[in-house]
């Protein structure tokens, strides 16, 4: 099994819950407010994990990252292209919140439209990130920086960390898994997912099974 960080794997994640957008919002049937409901559930954990990816990316990773010997032009072109998915992703957040006041087709067209460009410049940008940063991340990852930014990032409520880590392994394929598993100590995450991550299993991965 190849060997993988965890941030590939956060962006496995987002990628799934991208195909699953477009999925649901190809066959919405027009009409059904529980099911735009559904869909405003599902893309309100979608929307808030995705900016705090990023925003802790700027915050957290890129000086850590810049230390270890990424250049800081690479960093500004992330930065840009961050830019670039958060228009997308308010975009889409507008489209969805329309989704969810009408339940109609046309809405269900527009959001699909607007997940269909998030998906692409988001998946661009992962593309690209991986292409420049995933290397560095296994190359360094015992080195004190990459350490230190590991436990920046761990610093979240129980909360929000059962939210993440219940929402990351949601369909994750054995080696996204191993990357995450491989980094957080097993009984940690079978205690911050169990409890903590009910409220994932109990709103969002219900609207994927359907």
């Amino acid at each position: 099994m190849a060997e993988m960080s965890m941030n590939k794997a956060i962006h496995a994640a987002f990628r799934r819950d991208l195909g699953r957008f477009i999925d649901a919002l190809g066959r919405f049937p027009a009409g059904n407010r529980q099911r735009a409901e559904q869909l405003a559930t599902a893309w309100a954990n979608f929307d808030d994990q995705l900016t705090r990816h990023h925003e802790g990316e700027h915050e957290i990773a890129w000086p850590a990252l810049e230390a270890v010997g990424v250049s800081h032009d690479v960093l500004t072109q992330m930065d840009a292209e961050h830019d670039t998915m958060a228009t997308a992703l308010a975009d889409t957040r507008t489209a969805m919140a329309s989704l969810r006041g009408s339940a109609s087709a046309e809405d269900a067209a527009s959001a699909l439209a607007a997940m269909q460009e998030l998906q692409r410049v988001t998946v661009q940008h992962m593309e690209h990130e991986e292409a420049e940063i995933e290397p560095v991340y296994l190359a360094k990852k015992d080195s004190p920086e990459v350490k230190a930014m590991g436990r920046e990032f761990a610093k979240v409520g129980p909360v929000q960390g059962g939210t993440f880590f219940a929402w990351a392994l949601d369909g994750a394929a054995p080696e996204e898994t191993a990357a995450i598993t491989g980094t957080i100590p097993k009984p940690v995450l079978v205690l911050i997912t169990g409890v903590f991550g009910r409220s994932y299993r109990r709103s969002v991965a219900p609207v994927w099974r359907g």
